[in-house]
Order: C-alpha cells, then sequence, then structure tokens
C-alpha cells in the first residue's frame, strides 16, 4: 500500500525572469517558488515529505499536447537576445520569453510527469509539485498567460498513455479559466475537467465565450467539461464549498477517476491581486481532502498561478498538510454562499442535467442574468435567503477591503488561530477485539463502569426508561473514556463496538459537558434516538428511521427513506448536498456517527462517509458501530488509508424527493444548503 507524500522542488525553475518592462507580466517572478519552499521550511512540512527528484521532458512527451513547430519556436528562444525574445513574446497573449525559459519549461514539464510516475507507481500516496512555468493556458501551438508547456494536460495525456489510465479528473482552481486544458480535452470522456474561475460576464482575462457555463464539452465529450465562471469578485470559502458540494464531488464520484489532477493556482485565495478573491489558506486543505478519497489516493497537485507571496505560501502550506494527512482547520467566515455564486451553481447543475445521473431527479432551470434575477423570479429584498446570500457578498468585499489595507497583519493573526496541531495518536479502539490488523497503530481505550446517576444527568425525564437498558450503562462505559481523550486532544478519532443506537445521543450529551460546545451525531439505522430538539448545541441527522417526523426542527432532521436495500448512492450523495452542508453551519467540535447493523451500505461506503466527515472538528469523529465486521473498515479509514473506488452511484427519484422536500424546509435556517435562488 503507498504512503507518503512526495515533494518535488528544484532551483534550476527559478533561473528565469522578465528581462524588459513588461508590467502585464511583472507579476510572474521567481520568488513565487522560492517563497513556497521557505515556508514549507518554515513549518517542518519538508522534512515530512518525500523529496522526488526532477527531469527535463523530452520532446516525444511534449508533443503529447503541443505541435512540432511550436516546440522549434520555443527552443530557439534560447539563444535569443532580449530584443528578439522581446518580438517573439508579443506574438503570444501576457506571456514572456527568457533563453533559459525552454530549459525551465522542460524541468517544470518533467518534474510533473515524476511526479505522476511515482504516484502511480505507488512510490507515493499523492504528492505536490512546485514547478514554475505554469501550464494550464498554453495551447497546442501557443503560449499563454505566463504557461510554455501545459503540464497538467500532458500529464494526463502520460497518464493514458503509460499506464493506461482509463478515467483522469481535473480540477483547476485557478482564478483563470485553463483554456489551453479545455481545449485539450474538450472531445475526450476519458478526462473530467472541471474549471471555476473569475469571468465577470466574460469581461475577465482571458475574456473568453468559452469560458462560460454552458460550454460543456464537444462531440463524445460533451458533459466532461465544467466551467464554474465567477460572475463577481469577493468569493469565498462558502462559495469555493458550495461548488464543491454540489457539482464536483458528485460529478467526480459518478465519473469515478483512476487519478486526480490539479491544477493548483493560489491566486484564487485572498490578498491575490488577479483573483481578488477572499478564500483563506485552510480552504484549500478542505478541497484537497474533499478529494483525496477518490481515485485511491492518487492525487497529483501541481502549481499554477498564485501572486501574493505570503497568500501563496500559506495556501502551498495548507495543501500540503491535508495530503499528510493532518487535520482541517475549521473554515472561516459565514457559510452562506452569495447570491451570484448560486446562481452560477444553479446554472451549471442545469445545463449538465441531460449529462449526470446525480441531477436527473432536480428540477433545474437557467438564471440569465445576475441583474434581472430578481424581477424574473420574485425574489424581493426583504427575502431572508436573498437577504443571506447579499449579506454574504458585502461581508467578503468588506473583508477584502480590510485584508488590503495591512495583509501580512490580517495573515500573521489569522494563521495563528487556524493553525492545528495534530494528537500523537490518531485512532484509538475501544473493546473491538484481538483480531485487527493495524492495532499497534492504535490507542487502546479501557473501559470504565458507569453509574446510572451519571447517565440520568444528562438526559431529560421523558428519557429515563433507556436507563433500565443494562447494555446501555455497559456500551456507554466504553463510550466515555474515548470522548474524554478525543475532547482532550490526546487522540484525533476513535471507534467502538456498541449494540445501542441510542447510545449516540447520550454521547453526544456528554460530549457538551466535557468541552465539546457544539456536536454533530449521525445516526445511521432505525432506533429511538433521545433528544432535546430545540437544543442547539447538538445537530442530530438520522437516516432510513421510521421516525415520527412531527419531531424534526433545525436541530433533529430525519430523513426517512422509501426503500430498504442498496442505500450507497442514496447515502454518498446525501452526505455531499445536504449532510455536509448542514456541518459546515452548524461547525461541530466533534462529530459522532452511529452505524447499525443490516442498513444495506456497503463496508467501502462507510469509509468514503468516515473519511468525508474528517474535514469536520479538525479530524474529531467518534463512531459506534453495532456491528462489530465493520471495525476493521472503520478503523482503516480513520487511519487515512486509501479507500476502495465506489461503483456509480445514483440517488434514487423517491428519495430525491425527501431532500427536495427538506432542503426548502430548513435552507433558510442552513444557509449552506441554498444551491439555486428558487
Amino acid at each position: 500500500m503507498a504512503s507518503g507524500t512526495g515533494l518535488i522542488y528544484n532551483e534550476q525553475m527559478m533561473s528565469y525572469n522578465l528581462l524588459w518592462d513588461y508590467p502585464v507580466c511583472s507579476i510572474e517572478i521567481p520568488e513565487r517558488l522560492s517563497a513556497s519552499y521557505e515556508k514549507l521550511k518554515y513549518y517542518g512540512l519538508v522534512e515530512r515529505c518525500i523529496p522526488l527528484s526532477v527531469r527535463e521532458a523530452i520532446e516525444e512527451e511534449i508533443m503529447l499536447a503541443h505541435s512540432l513547430d511550436y516546440l522549434e519556436a520555443v527552443k530557439s528562444t534560447a539563444s535569443m537576445n532580449v530584443e528578439e525574445l522581446k518580438t517573439f513574446s508579443y506574438n503570444y497573449g501576457d506571456v514572456y520569453f527568457h533563453p533559459n525559459s525552454y530549459h525551465c519549461a522542460k524541468v517544470s514539464l518533467g518534474a510533473t510527469l515524476q511526479l505522476v510516475d511515482a504516484v502511480m507507481l505507488d512510490r507515493v500516496r499523492n504528492g505536490m509539485a512546485l514547478v514554475r512555468p505554469p501550464g494550464h493556458h498554453s495551447q497546442k501551438s501557443e503560449a499563454c498567460g505566463f504557461c510554455v508547456f501545459n503540464n497538467v494536460a500532458i500529464a494526463a495525456k502520460y497518464a493514458k498513455q503509460a499506464y493506461g489510465t482509463k478515467r483522469i479528473l481535473i480540477v483547476d482552481w485557478d482564478v483563470h479559466h485553463g483554456q489551453g486544458t479545455q481545449y485539450a480535452f474538450e472531445e475526450d470522456p476519458s478526462v473530467l475537467y472541471f474549471s471555476w474561475h473569475r469571468y465577470e460576464h466574460q469581461q475577465f482575462w482571458p475574456n473568453l465565450k468559452d469560458s462560460d457555463y454552458d460550454v460543456v464539452g464537444k462531440g463524445s465529450g460533451t458533459g466532461f467539461n465544467i466551467n464554474i465562471p465567477w460572475n463577481k469578485v469577493g468569493m469565498g470559502n462558502a462559495d469555493y464549498l458550495a461548488a464543491f458540494l454540489y457539482i464536483l464531488l458528485p460529478m467526480a464520484y459518478e465519473f469515478n477517476p483512476e487519478l486526480i489532477l490539479v491544477s493548483a493556482g493560489f491566486d484564487s485565495a485572498i490578498g491575490d491581486p488577479e483573483g481578488e478573491m477572499c478564500a483563506t489558506p485552510e480552504c484549500f486543505a478542505h478541497l484537497t481532502q474533499l478529494l483525496m478519497p477518490l481515485a485511491n489516493g492518487k492525487l497529483c497537485v501541481v502549481l499554477e498561478g498564485g501572486y501574493n507571496l505570503r497568500s501563496l505560501s500559506e495556501s502551498v502550506c495548507m495543501t500540503v498538510r491535508a495530503l499528510l494527512g493532518d487535520p482541517v482547520p475549521p473554515l472561516v467566515g459565514q457559510m452562506a454562499p452569495c447570491i451570484s455564486a448560486i446562481e452560477t451553481i444553479q446554472n451549471v447543475r442545469a445545463v449538465h442535467q441531460p449529462y449526470w445521473n446525480y441531477l436527473k431527479n432536480h428540477d433545474s432551470f437557467f438564471i440569465e442574468d445576475l441583474s434581472t434575477k430578481k424581477r424574473n423570479i420574485g425574489i424581493e429584498e426583504g427575502n431572508s435567503e436573498s437577504s443571506a446570500a447579499t449579506n454574504a457578498e458585502e461581508k467578503n468585499i468588506t473583508m477584502v477591503s480590510k485584508v488590503n489595507q495591512d495583509f501580512d497583519e490580517f495573515m500573521d493573526s489569522h494563521m495563528k488561530k487556524v493553525l492545528v496541531l495534530a494528537p500523537r495518536v490518531r485512532t484509538a479502539l475501544a473493546s473491538c477485539g484481538e483480531k485487527l490488523t493495524r492495532l499497534d497503530q492504535c490507542l487502546q481505550v479501557e473501559e470504565k463502569k458507569i453509574a446510572m446517576e451519571e447517565v440520568g444527568v444528562l438526559i431529560s425525564g421523558g428519557d429515563c426508561a433507556h436507563l433500565k437498558d443494562e447494555n446501555l450503562l455497559l456500551s456507554l462505559g466504553k463510550i466515555f473514556p474515548l470522548i474524554d481523550k478525543i475532547t482532550k486532544r490526546e487522540v484525533r478519532n476513535g471507534v467502538v463496538v456498541s449494540p445501542m443506537l441510542s447510545s449516540g445521543a447520550f454521547a453526544a450529551r456528554y460530549s457538551t459537558t466535557v468541552g465539546a460546545s457544539r456536536v454533530l451525531l449521525l445516526v445511521l439505522g432505525e432506533a429511538d434516538i433521545p433528544t432535546d430538539k430545540d437544543d442547539e448545541k447538538i445537530l442530530v441527522v438520522q437516516i432510513y428511521g421510521k421516525q415520527d417526523e412531527k419531531r424534526q426542527s433545525n436541530y433533529y432532521i430525519p430523513i426517512c427513506w422509501k426503500e430498504n436495500n442498496e442505500w450507497d448512492g442514496d447515502l454518498l450523495y446525501t452526505l455531499l448536498e445536504f449532510i455536509l452542508p448542514l456541518a459546515y453551519g452548524h461547525r461541530p467540535e466533534l462529530v459522532i456517527l452511529a452505524v447499525g447493523s443490516n442498513i444495506g451500505i456497503q463496508a467501502f461506503t462507510l469509509a468514503h462517509l468516515t473519511h468525508l466527515l474528517q474535514v469536520l472538528a479538525e479530524g474529531r469523529i467518534l463512531v459506534i458501530s453495532r456491528a462489530s465486521d465493520l471495525v476493521e473498515t472503520l478503523m482503516s479509514s480513520l487511519l487515512g488509508d486509501p479507500i476502495s473506488t465506489m461503483r456509480p452511484f445514483a440517488l434514487k427519484q423517491e428519495n430525491a424527493l425527501v431532500l427536495v422536500k427538506l432542503r426548502r424546509e430548513l435552507k433558510q435556517h442552513w444557509k449552506l444548503l441554498q444551491n439555486s435562488v428558487n
């Protein structure tokens, strides 16, 4: 099993720079690499990674995405003087050449391919390539936007050729549209290309109609090109997260990639002069961890843009932390996407509805223009949903203004708040048996005797009947010591076998008495869960039961599905589009997952669920399982092992209707549930 995170960096790629006055290119400087690498060293991350060597790409590899004429033209720049380089550069758009550009571009591409080799050959599990020049704008016969050779596009073609990779996901989170990558695969259904980018109704560079949401691919590649055009600046953590949860991740799970390549441009981060966006560095740790369960963890992150050196370097470090398996800190800011982001998400889902199964059971319609939206669909200024989205947009813009006044001061303060120390032990077990294969990597916690009086103080009078069950007290004797270890940050997470799902409710209440101010309790299975539906400290989501829906509130949410077999697709879809949006809004400090037996869910689906839930609460999660045969799988997921891929999934129509109803009832309270303006 592959382990470790690869890191590629080499000073050779710093050996070119702008030789004349060309303001449009002045921000692309060698220090983009050195600042990122020095910050990785400062945090002690370099020594935790596996160093990978660089090499020059050969011509045959370059020609996987570029023409021979273009290759020869670029090669000729090595012998040009400054005036010749200037003339040559002006043949293209927003790019400059230096006598070392050709060599550096070959090293940049070769380094990217070295990372792909290391991941595909299981030398490392994942990795990051700090490379320069970037690549995603360059096209078959054209340099563009600081890019010479298209590193990620060639890497995808290389993986297909060298390893027979059949499905590749490219995630481009640079603030500019990677039109070169889009053009390389617009007719190729084996590559799913996702890009969000500043667009502003085609007013932002590269000013292409091909960057809009309705450009979805051509021929057999139709539906495999996903553009998320941001039509306003100031997009923040909630907007980026909403795009992942409502568009990318469901499509990615349905696509089922064998390799993920990230065009990691950090000009989409706060403080960048190009992007003018509001995503803080820890947002990229969340995005990275959300991708890691896919493709057996085969994830290659390749640097593209990023022009504020502090923002760039901190975001690079947060991304590498996630690749290493460190806990991700909570996201800052209001968890409410802005109106413009919601509009874009709705349009993307509508245009892709014919091509993706997960969208088939949704009513979708287009929002033609932001300026006429209120008039066209009847949203009034006083509407709470509209007001929340407008407020989110205004707060993001205000944040940009404040940050620009003294960015380093802001970043110093912010990073002190979000830097998270990982507990010395990752996973603890309580009375889970002696035959598990990874016991040596876990802390075994001894159970203790729990008195009825100790539990009685946690519950209201109506719940006292539970205390007559001896099994409950025995279960809590295993659970409470685990919660103590987690809340004291002695371990990150844990798993325990308990015959009673109702023990999850007592565990949640106990957690609030020992340091967790907010808890998410997710229950899979039929059980009478004693809850106080008005307790805002504990958010309870219960799936599969025949619960009395009259108990439903903003903090007790029963999801009553209509069938009782093969729930894998329904559960995963519900997690991405419903449970995680709820949870990000609740901001839990502990997640408790209570898993019943015979619930129609495969073990590998539960592994994906458990991994994805670890983006919450700094990874503090307690799993309570009724089935002892699930412990090995759950423990492996908690330890961060690669997860088996899932088969393409779909949400059953009748279950989709259940979620639609719940979303309508709850989205005014839980703002991240808003994925449309209707």
